[in-house]
């Protein structure tokens, strides 16, 4: 995690020095009605954890890495509403189980997130925000690569909550270079075997990513 966040803050001193020398004189920054369309790559890291009954162990998820869009609406200078639509492949698993390490194969997440952001300096080239939102991910096309004896999974959908941290730079007045990370709280139910192995995973995944906006 430590090195993925040098390579984001590494990205932003490229942007920073990309911006024209005649850009530094003015800057258009942030405004009420201001809407955004952004195209970011992200990486879905979960923590994984939780609990499995019968067989014991650790529910456990793969890191993924996809592109995203986003979409930003400024209700007022300083405060927005941001959606994120990406989709994610993950491998799942489960450590260290009565009978060892058992491969419950793949499954793909959709996790929309609606974001209230808050951006304290709206009028500045470099505009950090923060903010809280609510996720709700969508789990399918459960398969492959499962082992002995797991016949079926099913991963449930699942609200959450999360919190966020960005920033925009502005590389000129209709572009935002943007570099994000989010925290989700998300633990969704998994069932085998027609119920017959249940577990709660904690997958509390971080966001992070880093992309272009265009704005309107």
């Amino acid at each position: 995690m430590n090195r993925l966040f040098g390579l984001m803050a590494g990205a932003a001193m490229i942007a920073a020095a990309a911006v024209p020398a005649h850009a530094q004189e003015a800057v258009r920054g942030k405004h009420a009605g201001d809407f955004l369309i952004g195209a970011s790559v992200i990486g879905v890291l979960p923590h994984s954890g939780g609990h499995v009954e019968t067989i014991g162990g650790e529910p456990d998820a793969s890191d993924s890495w996809t592109g995203q869009i986003d979409f930003t609406y400024f209700l007022m200078d300083t405060l927005s509403l941001n959606l994120i639509a990406a989709t994610t492949r993950h491998e799942l698993d489960v450590k260290d189980s009565a009978i060892g390490d058992v491969d419950l194969g793949r499954v793909w997440a959709l996790p929309p997130t609606l974001t209230l952001q808050y951006h304290p300096l709206p009028q500045e080239r470099f505009s950090p925000y923060i903010g809280v939102g609510v996720n709700y991910t969508v789990f399918y096309a459960e398969g492959g690569g499962r082992s002995a004896p797991v016949t079926d999974v099913d991963v449930k959908n699942a609200f959450g909550v999360a919190l966020n941290a960005g920033l925009d730079i502005e590389i000129a007045p209709n572009w935002v270079a943007n570099f994000d990370v989010k925290h989700l709280w998300l633990r969704p139910d998994v069932r085998v075997n027609d119920g017959a192995i249940n577990a709660t995973t904690r997958l509390d995944p971080w966001i992070v990513g880093a992309g272009i906006r265009y704005r309107f």
